[in-house]
């Protein structure tokens, strides 16, 4: 019988037949957690014209390997629950354990996303308190590609909360889930595919950046296989769309409920093109996921030196909170502002429970459907009164408070010549009044409109600040500035 086997193997091997185990993305693992409530994508690779069997829950879905040996099913949606097997049957079978059914959120962005729980406010005590077996988090590697990757280049592993795991968890994303499992009562899984010190423009895919008006004649320039010796130095700004390729795409179909992204401190320097980069990025992520406009939450900058930026001086970084807060024009979106809780010496600031905790308050709103505050004051329009601006604002909750203070800080107002003086600011109902003795005819406002603006102080009746803004259109210092795609 082995003789035959052996000249059976031959012959095939002799056709160019060659049987493949049936296998799945890296991104499935046992202990992983797949989306409640919608249809499952599950996908992988088999020989080509292979019968393809899932099963989950009692529940199982076929189909047959194409003639590249890529297969894809959906499983039809499941409540929130578990723990399950995801079996996958083929010439060979995969076994998938401890799977739960809950709410799947990717969490990206650069260092402030990828920050680790161990290196916190608290961590200690936050540590010794995560055993959470609902809470589930897979670290994808860091790696780059120029060319879009089926699968991830490495191994990557589904880990619980506990107090051996949770030290390397993205500490933004342990919070958001431990308050989002607190309310919902659900299993929370988090993809973190994050990377300290990136550009927005390595995290968009190709196709995007060619379907552009303001990059498609630069990504030309980019060619689309780059030499080895710049790939070797694993440099994820060398080139856009690197990111991309290497830690996005292949987590391409699997079915998510949205995405929490803190990133921006590498762009300030082109923060008006930020205003079309960061929503390019957000519609190509929803477009190639094919999973509609789901919800898209992000960080505004919070405070910091940086360049010393002011008014009077430019500020890269009031340029790219302004661009940030422009973003939420894209439906499905969602910005926390973090200006209270920023370090005026350290560009990660350690506090990033309440970043986690605020964002978790705007899913649990717009996502989830509850009746929470979610946002401080947003600037909604202005109107001029003799030698006075008033100020008005959505998101006022009961009502506009100075915090920490009896007196406003941060307010500035100018004239014709446009330049800002500090202002007299008070809380009048609903508005601001601002106004100084020397700007008898005011026609603009800013507030907090410098990099360290820790001290701003308006904030509503739900504890949340007011997101810093400005009232005028005046150029920035970083208008037609243009982030460098390639150079070598």
């Amino acid at each position: 019988m082995k003789k035959y086997a052996l000249l059976t193997l031959l012959l095939l091997l002799s056709l160019g037949v060659v049987l493949a185990d049936v296998r799945l993305p890296k991104l499935f693992g046992h202990h992983m957690v797949l989306q409640r409530n919608k249809p499952i994508k599950v996908w992988g690779w088999a020989s080509p014209g292979e019968a393809v069997a899932v099963r989950l829950n009692e529940r199982e879905v076929k189909t047959t390997a194409n003639a590249n040996g890529e297969w894809e099913l959906e499983l039809k949606e499941e409540k929130a629950g578990g723990p399950y097997t995801l079996t996958v049957m083929g010439n060979n079978e995969l076994v998938l354990n401890d799977v739960l059914i809950g709410e799947v959120w990717v969490c990206s962005g650069q260092s402030n996303m990828e920050w680790a729980l161990k290196n916190t406010n608290g961590a200690e005590e936050a540590i010794k308190a995560s055993g959470n077996n609902q809470i589930r988090h897979i670290k994808i590697q860091r790696e780059i590609s120029d060319r879009p990757q089926d699968d991830l280049m490495s191994e990557a592993e589904w880990k619980l909360s506990t107090p051996e795991n949770s030290p390397s968890f993205t500490a933004v994303g342990y919070y958001f889930a431990k308050k989002l499992n607190e309310e919902l009562g659900v299993p929370i899984g988090l993809i973190n595919s994050s990377w300290g010190g990136t550009m927005v423009e390595t995290w968009i895919s190709r196709e995007a950046f060619e379907g552009s008006e303001t990059f498609r004649d630069r990504i030309t320039a980019v060619p689309r296989s780059l030499p080895d010796s710049l790939i070797s130095q694993n440099n994820p700004n060398s080139a856009p769309t690197l990111l991309y390729n290497s830690m996005i795409e292949p987590l391409i179909p699997y079915t998510i409920q949205g995405a929490i992204w803190y990133q921006g401190e590498s762009n300030a320097g082109t923060a008006y093109e930020y205003r079309e980069s960061f929503p390019l990025m957000i519609n190509d992520w929803r477009n190639r996921w094919d999973q509609g406009d789901f919800p898209f939450y992000f960080v505004q900058l919070a405070s910091f030196k940086a360049g010393g930026g002011t008014s009077a001086s430019g500020s890269t970084w009031a340029e790219l909170r302004e661009a940030q807060s422009m973003t939420l024009s894209l439906p499905n979106t969602g910005m926390a502002v973090t200006t209270d809780i920023g370090d005026s010496d350290d560009i990660h600031p350690r506090n990033k429970l309440d970043v986690g905790n605020r964002l978790a308050a705007i899913a649990l709103h717009d996502t989830y459907k509850m009746k929470n505050p979610y946002s401080g004051p947003l600037y909604k329009k202005m109107k001029i009164d003799d030698d006075k601006i008033r100020i008005y604002f959505d998101h006022v909750e009961n009502g506009l408070q100075v915090n920490g203070g009896n007196e406003l800080v941060g307010f500035e107002i100018a004239g014709e010549d446009q330049v800002f003086k500090p202002a007299d600011a008070k809380i009048v109902g609903n508005y601001i009044e601002v106004s100084n003795s020397d700007v008898s005819e005011p026609l603009a406002v800013r507030y907090g409109w410098y990099d360290d603006n820790i001290d701003i102080n308006l904030f509503n009746s739900a504890g949340f600040p007011a997101s810093p803004f400005r009232t005028d259109h005046w150029k920035g210092v970083t208008a037609g500035k243009q982030k460098k795609l390639y150079s070598y």
